[in-house]
């Protein structure tokens, strides 16, 4: 059976979609993604895939969830999808009073103590990394806090996301002038490389990154990230429903390594899903520790 009706489309006008037809793919959506889409937001999501019901010539929600769930291109629209429910809103230091309380009470005490302890290596795990912004701040600003001993280091971020548009504009490194609001000239100057269309990350900058596409709501492929010192999760964890943040929180605790810290967004909290979290109230923000 066609997926398509014989009689006339109109692609002038975004269907409305059916209670049941939300139903159906906010389930399908948290099945795949773990993300919750609130009753609240149902004309968001009418929105924002009326668009691929247009692309696609289709007449409604339900022909486009038929269209996911049967189609021979379903894993490339799965893909879209995921780029239309997500929200990138980032840029280069980002939260900056955050930043500062992460490199002032966590990742100097840890360059300290693995110095300390003759091993120079250090992971970093950027869960929900959007277009890459925030992974390279922190690769900036390693080079900011290490200087020129940054040479005998083996350093790690790991980042990924959901999105495969996101990952790629993440690896390309070009970036607009908007990106880059919040940072500070004398960051631009020595970190990149001005290029037709915008600024390029530094080479020295991306070689300690990593970007990836990852479902969170995928335990075996979590399973398979080195342990880390740090996890950041910023703005991420709020798109969940109660289960799925408890699931992702243990995720973090056991990726870290002992002591290791979580970082999440400064208007998000732990509360209920940590699990032997300490939070470490400071000016600027919070972050947790890792108890054992």
């Amino acid at each position: 059976m066609s997926l398509l009706s014989s009689s006339p489309i109109s692609l002038h006008k975004t269907p409305t979609i059916t209670d049941a037809e939300f139903r159906n793919l906010r389930d399908f959506i948290y099945q795949r993604t773990g993300i919750h889409v609130s009753e609240r937001r149902k004309y968001l999501l009418e929105t924002r895939l009326g668009t691929r019901l247009k692309a696609l010539e289709l007449r409604n929600f339900s022909e486009y969830f038929q269209y996911l769930t049967a189609s021979p291109h379903r894993t490339k629209e799965l893909e879209l999808l995921f780029e239309k429910i997500t929200t990138n809103e980032t840029s280069f230091f980002r939260d900056i009073r955050q930043l500062d309380v992460f490199k002032t009470y966590a990742l100097k005490p840890v360059l300290d103590a693995q110095i300390k302890s003759g091993n120079k290596e250090l992971n970093i795990w950027c869960a929900g990394c959007s277009s890459g912004e925030e992974a390279y701040t922190l690769s900036i600003m390693l080079y900011e806090v290490l200087k020129m001993s940054i040479i005998g280091w083996k350093i790690s971020i790991f980042a990924n996301d959901l999105s495969a548009a996101m990952i790629a504009k993440a690896k390309r490194g070009l970036y607009s002038e908007y990106s880059l609001r919040n940072t500070p000239k004398e960051i631009i100057d020595k970190y990149f490389i001005p290029e037709p269309g915008g600024f390029k990350v530094h080479p020295k900058v991306q070689k300690f990154v990593t970007f990836q596409m990852l479902n969170l709501n995928d335990t075996l492929a979590i399973k398979r990230i080195p342990r880390s010192h740090f996890v950041f999760c910023r703005n991420v964890i709020i798109y969940f429903d109660d289960v799925m943040k408890r699931k992702v929180v243990n995720q973090f605790y056991d990726n870290l390594l002992p002591k290791g810290y979580l970082i999440i967004g400064h208007s998000e909290s732990l509360h209920k899903y940590a699990r032997f979290f300490i939070p470490q109230a400071n000016p600027g923000g919070i972050i947790y520790q890792k108890a054992k």
